[in-house]
């Protein structure tokens, strides 16, 4: 996915979201509480390439780190078109950074919808080519899910389902869940997926074609705000998730879990996004 111009800028201050040096790694596990990624050190890199002889040379696996740890620095920072290029050029061992980056930008910062579902589509096959050279990695398939589910809801509800997407989304989630079965993200995308289909198709048609339930979806949102109860975007899905699945009865219950996430502190830009999303919605 070409970037043939400079993407909107991240509209806030970042200062605080400066993780420099050794910074990085020492808020690697409260930056990476909802996404389980692994961090990007020397280690890790060569242990991939020895499972994995297409990611790289074993030899470069210092500076490939490296690289990879300077893209995560501008995705926390909220430079998400340098994070993307970087993690793109990395090939497999950079897609995750790379999905994550151009897909927040687009669900936040992109307001031209053909524009933000010709990105979902384009990181949609980035995340499918690395799941496919990259299996093993729980990441590739939970981007490959991310960028599909949000390129299905942007597309009409019949044109999605007679391409399958909500299989292939489901099956990708399924796969990030049994290699990191603490993946909060997944869980919550998990609960989305049962509350859009039975929101779209009902109960019914929805669990006996597509296995869609509303206990199971209201449990993986729980998961996730049990794993993470600090990030604003396991507030915000499950908001958006009992509004799919109960509509106004839980009403009052959705504003509670928009309000948490508006008072919690973003710990980078992702997040301060998020928090800004949840103000918004609760202006409304």
């Amino acid at each position: 996915m070409a970037a043939s111009k400079r993407w909107a800028a991240f509209p806030y201050e970042s200062k605080a979201f400066d993780y420099g040096g050794d910074k990085l790694a020492k808020a690697w596990d409260t930056l990476h509480g909802g996404d389980a990624e692994p961090f990007p050190d020397a280690a890790r890199v060569a242990g991939a390439i020895r499972k994995t002889p297409a990611l790289g040379k074993a030899a470069q696996a210092d500076q490939l780190a490296a690289q990879l740890q300077d893209a995560w620095r501008s995705h926390h920072r909220g430079d998400f078109q340098d994070a993307f290029e970087a993690g793109s050029a990395l090939g497999p061992l950079g897609a995750s950074v790379a999905v994550k980056a151009g897909g927040i930008h687009a669900v936040y910062l992109v307001d031209d919808e053909k524009e933000q579902l010709k990105r979902f589509e384009q990181l949609a096959a980035l995340a499918d080519a690395a799941a496919r050279a990259w299996p093993d990695d729980a990441n590739t398939h939970y981007r490959h899910a991310f960028a599909l589910g949000r390129y299905s809801q942007g597309i009409s509800i019949a044109k999605a389902l007679s391409q399958g997407l909500a299989g292939k989304v489901k099956q990708s989630l399924d796969k990030a869940l049994k290699l990191a079965p603490k993946h909060a993200e997944a869980h919550t995308a998990l609960g989305l997926y049962h509350a859009e289909i039975i929101n779209k198709v009902g109960a019914m048609i929805g669990g006996l074609t597509y296995g869609a339930k509303a206990a199971a979806g209201e449990e993986h949102l729980k998961t996730a705000l049990k794993l993470t109860p600090a990030s604003p975007i396991a507030h915000i899905e499950y908001g958006n998730g009992l509004l799919l699945l109960f509509g106004d009865r839980k009403e009052d219950e959705a504003a509670a879990a928009y309000e948490k996430a508006a008072k919690l502190k973003p710990r980078d830009a992702m997040e301060k996004l998020d928090v800004a999303f949840a103000l918004s919605q609760l202006e409304e």
